[in-house]
């Protein structure tokens, strides 16, 4: 079987991959080795832990109104298997209907695993029965979008249904009593966050000095701080797991380092160190495709990569591994495969923690700037001068701006705060546009809404903020 365009991976970017070329009259083929369209972002990552923190954020609400507000409610009784049903009915509503997209376009989808034979031949594995006859694909151009898998160190990979990674702690078998989170990530917290809402004793270790590495710290600590409160002062900082044992009823767990020191005891271990690029075992070595050596497979801004007939997108290609870089990488290569001249540029790329409080950011951060040795101006509003932070009760959030001291540009933002992964769009939007500050904040925001603080943030850059005073800023003289 010959098709011009074949897709392996069936994930964000692969499925949209095949989606826009079918729309643009290629004629497609995609391979998946699931059995539903999807990928890690639907079926067990983005989506279904959202479901369940979507649970864990209103038990949240209904304490805060317990504790602050004086409205009483009995205490909840969980039933993981109904939150567990609702959780599957979400991926299968979603995954249903890119099944139902891929073939109202004429897109053929084959479940199989694809394996490189060459630049232009791929071997069909499985069972399937929509595996043709013979096994092969040969194609014209390759989109490869094979994505990425938890990571597992060989020192915590022990063959035990008490060890997870974040696959198996999506699958929600039950809630421990004990929960250890190896991994102060974004994976690590939204799990953590989930598992103590619904009743578990959580506690995170992370090896370096702060939780989220390479996040701003300025909208770190209000996390921490929450956090802190949920998992009881169970985050321990600086500190190396040295080997996890099975003992058959629970984990025994090492621990190095200043912030926890010797044994202890877990009912089940949450492994949550990060991801790796879905690159080996695909054939890749019989084709000029070259990889660096983290996994990544190396590929230009048109998506290419040093084979003239494969293309790259999403987590295989790179960082951010993130599923709406993935998207518009695929829009990027399929346009490539057209003919068109076009490249992936992007200003900003937003990134979300949906932990409670969400966090999120888009463009440069502080930390970049001062490792870039490049100066910017830094604008701060804090959720406590906000109306409406008060009334919901959340003041500890903010918003950050960063923006040039010469063009009054805006070059990055940061939220933390209850919805600041929805609030980022604006500042994702005003960062691509390349806006000025002075834009942002003649932009009428409606009030009260948290939307506002984008804008105030902006007002305290030049010194003109209504619910907090800070002198206005001096205008540099012309050529300074």
């Amino acid at each position: 079987m010959h098709t011009p365009l074949a897709v392996l991976g069936g994930g964000p970017g692969g499925y949209a991959a095949a989606f826009l070329a079918a729309d643009e009259g290629l004629e497609v083929v995609l391979v998946e080795a699931e059995s539903r369209l999807g990928g890690t972002c639907l079926l067990r990552g983005c989506i279904p832990s959202k479901a369940l923190l979507h649970v864990a954020r209103v038990i949240s609400e209904v304490e805060e109104l317990r504790e602050e507000w004086g409205v009483e409610y009995a205490p909840p009784r969980i039933d993981v298997d109904r939150i567990r049903q609702r959780k599957e009915k979400v991926i299968s509503t979603l995954s249903g209907g890119l099944k139902q997209l891929a073939k109202r376009r004429n897109v053929r989808v084959i479940c199989a695993r694809g394996v490189l034979e060459d630049s232009q031949t791929l071997r069909l594995e499985g069972q399937h029965e929509s595996i043709p006859e013979g096994g092969r694909l040969t194609f014209d151009h390759l989109i490869l979008a094979t994505g990425s898998v938890p990571a597992m160190p060989p020192t915590l990979a022990i063959p035990s249904p008490r060890v997870m990674d974040s696959t198996a702690a999506l699958e929600l078998v039950d809630v421990p009593r004990s929960l250890l989170v190896i991994g102060g990530g974004y994976i690590g917290l939204e799990m953590g966050t989930v598992y103590a809402q619904l009743g578990a004793q959580v506690s995170v270790v992370e090896l370096t000095d702060g939780l989220l590495p390479g996040a701003d710290r300025d909208l770190v600590k209000p996390l921490h701080k929450r956090l802190q409160h949920l998992f009881e002062d169970r985050i321990f900082l600086g500190t190396k797991v040295g080997s996890v044992t099975d003992t058959g009823q629970a984990v025994d767990v090492t621990f190095e380092g200043p912030g926890k020191y010797g044994v202890e005891r877990y009912e089940r271990v949450l492994v949550a160190v990060g991801r790796r690029p879905q690159s080996h075992g695909l054939g890749l070595e019989h084709t000029a495709v070259e990889l660096d050596p983290r996994g990544f497979v190396i590929c230009d801004r048109t998506q290419r990569t040093a084979d003239p007939h494969i293309l790259a997108i999403g987590d295989v290609a790179g960082e951010p591994m993130l599923a709406h870089k993935a998207t518009h990488e695929a829009k990027v290569a399929v346009e490539v495969v057209l003919g068109k001249q076009v490249e992936f540029d992007k200003q900003a790329i937003p990134a979300v923690v949906f932990t409670d409080p969400e966090i999120a950011w888009a463009g440069l951060t502080e930390e970049q700037a001062k490792r870039d040795g490049r100066q910017v101006d830094v604008a701060l509003y804090p959720w406590a001068a906000s109306g409406r932070a008060q009334a919901l009760g959340r003041v500890d959030g903010l918003t950050k701006w960063l923006i040039d001291p010469d063009t009054e540009r805006v070059l990055g933002c940061g939220i933390v705060g209850p919805g600041a992964g929805e609030l980022i769009a604006e500042a994702t939007l005003a960062i691509e546009m390349g806006c000025e500050v002075r834009d942002l904040t003649e932009t009428v925001h409606a009030h009260p809404t948290l939307s506002e603080t984008l804008m105030n943030a902006g007002e305290v850059f030049f010194g003109t903020a209504t619910e907090i005073y800070k002198p206005r800023r001096t205008a540099r003289p012309a050529g300074a």
